[in-house]
Parts: structure tokens; C-alpha cells; sequence
């Protein structure tokens, strides 16, 4: 695996889990909850996404194989689905379009919120479990290729706990319009990233139907 290989996934995942930009929700969550209880809410919520990510890794081809969904369909569709996930990094507000106002209402309440929305769908969101499978099917079986994608994914859950942990911090730093900013790079590198997913898949089935024709 070359070191540019290693890059894409880790932007890709960084991307998608988006922790820069769902540490501004964990501070509006989190906001009267004392530093301790932030620090336990974070990670058990980076620990409940990361075994959810992990399972979608490892089990994802074993499920496409059960519902006979071929690599390339998958690609495709994948790429679509991270497509709009960029566009909302572009237009609207990160990772809360997946969030309904009774949802966001249901969160806001004084209740355990590590497991909803934090792990679900604010970390293992669509757009990051897409990208993990995806990315796990280009190994093709290489125990070397899966290991580096898993310690990719790894390290960006290791992210994600800093920034969520540092969360007061990045939003002074920051501010609302360098987060703004910061979900908008984050975009068009995903949707850059998403059009190459929908090329290869396109590629890969027309090769495979051109294969069965002959």
C-alpha cells in the first residue's frame, strides 16, 4: 500500500466523520454538562461509533454478498450517497441535515445523548459507514491493505475524541464562520472523492457486463 493510498483514506474518513465539524453540536449539546461529564459523554460516544464503524468494516462485504449486491453497484451508489453528504458540507449545516427537528429536540433533553445522536448518526453517520465499506472493498482480501484502512479509522476516531474533548477550545479558536469554512473545504474534497467512487464503479460494471457479453 503507497503512502497516497493511506492519505485518501485518511482524508476520506476524516472527512466523513467530520470531527471539526461536529464538535461545534458537541459543545451545543454538551454546554451544562460539567468537564467530567463531557469527557465521559465523548468517549463513550467515540467508542459506540467506533464499534459500529468496525462491524460495517468487517461485515459490510459479507452483507453485500447476502443481499447480491456486486462491488461496482455498491461503489456507485456509495458515491452517490457521499455526493450528498458534500453538498450538505457545502450548502447546509454539516451533519445535521440527518437530524429531524423533533430529533434534534429529543437530544437536546437532559438524558444520555453518547448514543444518540453523538455515536449515531453524528460519527457513524451514513456518509462515514459508506466510505468505510468502500474502502474495505478495494483491499480485495489483503490482511495488509484491511489492517491499514482499520488503523486509519483508528486514528481518525482518535481525532474525533480530541476535537470533541476540545470542543469549548476549537469553537473560540475557530468561531462559527471558521467552522463554516472548514465544512466547506471539507465538501468539495468529499464530493471530489465521491465522483471518483462513482467513475470507478461505472468503469468496473461496464467491464464486468462487457466480460459476461463475450
Amino acid at each position: 500500500m503507497t503512502a497516497s493510498v493511506l492519505i485518501s483514506a485518511f482524508v476520506t474518513l476524516l472527512v466523513t466523520i467530520g470531527p471539526f465539524e461536529t464538535a461545534p453540536v458537541f459543545a451545543g449539546l454538551t454546554r451544562a454538562m460539567s468537564v467530567g461529564e463531557r469527557t465521559r459523554t465523548a468517549r463513550r460516544a467515540v467508542i459506540i461509533a467506533g464499534l459500529v464503524l468496525f462491524g460495517f468494516a468487517l461485515g459490510g462485504k459479507t452483507l453485500l454478498a447476502a443481499l447480491h449486491v456486486s462491488l461496482p453497484a455498491m461503489k456507485t451508489a456509495g458515491g452517490v450517497l457521499l455526493m450528498l453528504e458534500a453538498i450538505n458540507l457545502m450548502f447546509a449545516n454539516p451533519h445535521l441535515s440527518s437530524l429531524t427537528d423533533q430529533e434534534r429536540a429529543e437530544a437536546a433533553q437532559p438524558r444520555d445523548i453518547s448514543v444518540f445522536p453523538l455515536a449515531f448518526p453524528l460519527i457513524a453517520g451514513p456518509g462515514s459507514l459508506v466510505a468505510v465499506l468502500l474502502l474495505m472493498s478495494q483491499a480485495n482480501g489483503n490482511p495488509l491493505y484491511m489492517g491499514a484502512i482499520l488503523g486509519v479509522l483508528a486514528v481518525c476516531l482518535v481525532i474525533t475524541f480530541l476535537a470533541f474533548y476540545l470542543a469549548q477550545q476549537l469553537m473560540r479558536l475557530l468561531g462559527v464562520t471558521g467552522c463554516d469554512v472548514l465544512g466547506r473545504i471539507s465538501g468539495l474534497l468529499l464530493a471530489a472523492m465521491a465522483m471518483q467512487f462513482i467513475f470507478d464503479g461505472l468503469q468496473q460494471g461496464l467491464l464486468q457486463g462487457l466480460l459476461r457479453a463475450v
